[in-house]
Order: structure tokens, then C-alpha cells, then sequence
């Protein structure tokens, strides 16, 4: 393998990587913000922005399943308080919307682990 050859390499990764990178900003800048801070044992960050009138590659509607032991004994009002604030952000450069399913491991667990669709994009302003 030449030099140059290695070198074309280099740049072809890091350009791919790069735009991998760009595409996702604001998902990984909430995946590992919520990782870190809520130590999850299962997290998805779904970005929905495509179902609702934004640029394409847009990122600010987003879905979050979390499910960490730091929800323990809290009810379900303060485990999303405590999202919000892990995201807030993220919540005001942005994120226009944030929809929220947080369970312990044992609620996790027992459920069908079945993540329904958000509803359609009604435009606005319920039109």
C-alpha cells in the first residue's frame, strides 16, 4: 500500500466521517447527554423532523425511549422535568419538539417494548 494511497484513505474516512457527524449533531449531542447523565440501559433517539414541514436533514422533532434506574421511585411528571432539563439546551436552540417515554429497567422490561409511530403532522396549528 503506498503513501498517497494511505492518504486518499485517510481523507475518504474523515470526510465520511465528518458528514456522518454533521447529519446527527443535535441526536448525538442528546444521546450522549442523556447517556451520561441518566447511565441508561436502553435509550433510542428517533429523529421525527421528516413528518413535519422542515428543511430535509432537519433535527428538531425528536422522540426519546430511556429507560434508566435513576427513574426509580420518581413519577412520571419529574422523570420528564428531569429529561428537560438534561436537553434544555438542546430544547432552546432548536429542538421544536421532544416526546418522552421513560422506564425503569423493571417497567422495561415487563412491557412489548412496542414504540408507536408519532400521529402525522396536522401543519400547524391544528389545520
Amino acid at each position: 500500500m503506498s503513501l498517497s494511497f494511505q492518504h486518499g484513505r485517510l481523507i475518504s474516512v474523515l470526510v465520511t466521517r465528518k458528514m456522518t457527524t454533521l447529519s446527527g449533531v443535535v441526536a448525538d449531542s442528546i444521546r450522549m447527554k442523556l447517556e451520561t447523565a441518566l447511565q441508561t440501559k436502553h435509550l433510542e433517539v428517533i429523529n421525527e423532523s421528516y413528518m413535519h414541514n422542515v428543511p430535509k436533514g432537519a433535527e428538531t422533532h425528536f422522540k426519546v425511549v430511556v429507560v434508566s434506574d435513576k427513574f426509580d421511585g420518581l413519577p412520571l411528571i419529574k422523570r420528564h422535568r428531569l429529561i428537560n432539563d438534561i436537553l434544555r439546551e438542546e430544547l432552546q436552540g432548536g429542538v421544536h419538539a421532544l416526546s418522552i417515554i421513560a422506564k425503569t429497567p423493571e417497567q422495561w422490561d415487563k412491557s412489548d417494548k412496542i414504540i408507536e409511530s408519532s400521529p402525522n403532522c396536522r401543519g400547524g396549528f391544528g389545520k
